[in-house]
């Protein structure tokens, strides 16, 4: 069996995000693995262990991007594939879904992939379509959202928790899997994994190493990058600060002084 687990470099969570000129997220300062994705690798790594499966991290972004595969690397992957390419800047989720199916297709070509591995959703953009936008670019069945895991012979079954439910779903491989952080409790690199990681082979890929080269729309335009994207920033500002709390003392009309902020402020 072989699993590709797809990985990304963001903005870490606790670090001072920012704008640039043109509206977008600043990169490239304190970035670090998608917190989210840490569940993906981990479920690929078990799921490996367990199954004796080769696990592949691909990555698709600029240059540092890389070290979000590094990172995958440390928690058990077995090789790192880093898709990038000046004319991937911009592109928007499908964009980037064509690209990441365009790169697991070339590594089928080498030995067939039999299961995708994403997390459900990246901390920058929160969007959560990429999992299923790579399912349809690979034309292959998706299972997302899931809470547990299993395969048995070449059927997955996954668990989804909808509110107070829990349902079961199962396809045949192969397939593209998206879990939650309530998947699992994602490793933490020992000091031995981590030298090890530093021998593990990552290959660099452009677009023109791609199968079909930089994937185009049906009428031939791009279709990656920010002249492919769906989507266009307009405008873009920083969240103002916060405004301090307003203290109300009870002197025994605090109720009628709330009412009164409240229809001023019209929050009712």
């Amino acid at each position: 069996m072989r699993i590709v687990v797809c990985v990304k470099h963001v903005p870490d969570l606790q670090s001072d995000r920012s704008l640039d000129g043109d509206g977008h997220l600043v990169r490239g300062e304190d970035d670090v693995l998608n917190e989210l994705d840490e569940n993906a690798v981990e479920a690929a790594v078990a799921l490996a262990e367990e199954h004796g499966a080769e696990v592949v991290a691909l990555t698709v972004g600029p240059d540092d991007a890389v070290d979000a595969v590094r990172r995958a690397l440390q928690m058990g992957a077995d090789s790192g594939v880093h898709v990038v390419d000046d004319r991937l800047a911009g592109s928007d989720v499908v964009g980037t879904a064509r690209v990441l199916a365009a790169a697991v297709r070339a590594l089928g070509d080498q030995t067939p992939v039999d299961l995708v591995v994403t997390g459900m959703a990246t901390m920058d953009g929160l969007t959560s379509m990429v999992p299923a936008a790579l399912a349809a670019a690979l034309d292959l069945p998706s299972l997302t959202l899931a809470s547990r895991v299993s395969i048995d012979g070449s059927t997955v079954t996954i668990t989804r928790s909808i509110g107070d439910a829990d349902e079961q779903q199962a396809a045949e491989l192969p397939l593209v899997l998206s879990v939650t952080d309530q998947a699992n409790e994602p490793r933490y690199p020992n000091f031995k994994a981590i030298m090890a990681a530093k021998k593990k082979p990552v290959t660099t890929w452009s677009l023109d190493d791609l199968p079909d080269g930089a994937p185009a729309g049906a009428d031939g335009a791009p279709a990656v990058g920010a002249a492919g994207a769906g989507t266009t920033v307009r405008s873009a500002a920083a969240r103002p600060p916060r405004e301090a709390g307003r203290v109300l003392t009870d002197t025994g009309d605090a109720g009628a002084q709330l009412a009164a902020y409240l229809v001023e402020n019209k929050l009712v």
